[in-house]
């Protein structure tokens, strides 16, 4: 079956993925929290970035290869991380670092993952990235960040805005709670999605296996949308960035930046890229569009911008690289295709994030990313 002929955007991929996805799987995927309007402002914002059309180029193939931090890469996106993402299809992070191997892209890895850096390790790529939730004990901080290089991870990435479990309304209502509790309800979502309930009767519900090893034993009465690493964090401020800097040896991203003033102290800190995120419109409703605070960003510093949140399409990649971002970063895209696809999802969806790419690069007139023309406001 040629997948583009019925499967040929992201959109395509979203609502199969919703048909094959228990209630509170596709809740807890596709939710922000709130009322949702940090995530419709995401959307929005991004289709209000246009671009000119430009004739009489003659032919183009357009080259999207890319440098970030040193490391080319043959497309400037990669995956970005999503806490238990084995709950959304079954062996999701072995399946999406595959693929990103393949593809030569980023892979991150998320401190809640369904899977711990040790079982990741048969399966990185060149481009492994270990995310980062801030354990508050010392000990804890050593051993997460000898685990990971140990086990082949290259980049590290610290998420700074979760200082506390979200709300997230739509995902509670949905009767998930963290960790997954079977009750009836959710049992009889389930049984109406056979390929998801097989997979998982396969290799049993998800759980957190990074945090295992910290939390044996450990009780908390947490609200439905928490969870048991929860205990272990804290609100990071300068400092604790500063420690990770001086005991990581590789590249260290930020995750979460949105102020353009926040940017100078971790320039001096040493911190080698940003990541400007409102975490999808997870976390607070009432942040401006993450696209929004891109251009002030771009001009407050000279570190390379990472921008996510909201990201569907080829194009809006272009939008954000020619509004000042050095590279871009999806989750929910990928998550979408391998529960449309399965194990074929992942390379689908970048064939189809490429595709889109150069199909709009050819209406711009661009050779390579380099070439993008200056955006354009389009009206609401």
């Amino acid at each position: 079956m040629d997948l583009h002929s019925t499967y040929p955007g992201v959109m395509d991929l979203k609502w199969r993925a919703k048909r094959r996805l228990p209630t509170f799987v596709w809740e807890y995927l596709d939710s922000g929290t709130g009322v949702e309007a940090t995530k419709a402002r995401n959307r929005a914002a991004l289709d209000r970035i246009g671009f000119m059309p430009s004739i009489l180029h003659g032919a183009i193939d357009p080259d999207l290869t890319t440098t970030f931090l040193g490391q080319s890469y043959a497309q400037p996106f990669g995956i970005a991380p999503i806490g238990m993402s084995g709950l959304i299809w079954p062996d999701a992070e072995k399946l999406l670092a595959k693929a990103a191997g393949k593809a030569g892209m980023p892979y991150t890895l998320s401190t809640v993952a369904s899977q711990s850096p040790e079982d990741m390790a048969p399966w990185l790529g060149p481009h492994a990235w270990f995310q980062m939730y801030p354990p508050k004990k010392e000990e804890i901080r050593r051993d997460l960040l000898e685990r990971a290089r140990a086990a082949g991870f290259s980049t590290l990435v610290l998420t700074v805005d979760v200082p506390m479990a979200s709300r997230r309304e739509r995902q509670t209502r949905s009767g998930l709670t963290q960790p997954p509790r079977l009750t009836p309800r959710l049992l009889a979502q389930i049984a109406l999605r056979p390929a998801w309930a097989m997979g998982m009767a396969t290799g049993g519900m998800p759980r957190m296996r990074t945090l295992d090893k910290y939390i044996e034993g450990a009780q908390a009465n947490l609200p439905p949308t928490a969870h048991i690493g929860y205990i272990l964090r804290t609100s990071p401020d300068l400092g604790y960035v500063q420690w990770l800097r001086d005991h990581w040896d590789g590249p260290f991203l930020v995750k979460g930046v949105m102020r353009p003033e926040d940017t100078e102290a971790l320039e001096r800190i040493g911190v080698d890229a940003l990541w400007i995120s409102n975490h999808a419109g997870r976390q607070f409703d009432g942040s401006p569009a993450t696209i929004e605070t891109l251009p002030a960003l771009r001009a407050a510093t000279t570190l390379p911008l990472i921008f996510d949140s909201g990201v569907e399409s080829g194009l809006d990649i272009l939008r954000a690289l020619a509004s000042g971002a050095d590279f871009v970063m999806l989750g929910r895209a990928f998550h979408f295709a391998l529960a449309a696809l399965g194990a074929r999802g992942p390379a689908h969806v970048i064939d189809v994030l490429k595709k889109d790419m150069q199909a709009n690069m050819g209406q711009l007139g661009a050779h390579d990313l380099a070439q993008l023309p200056a955006p354009v406001t389009l009206a609401p």
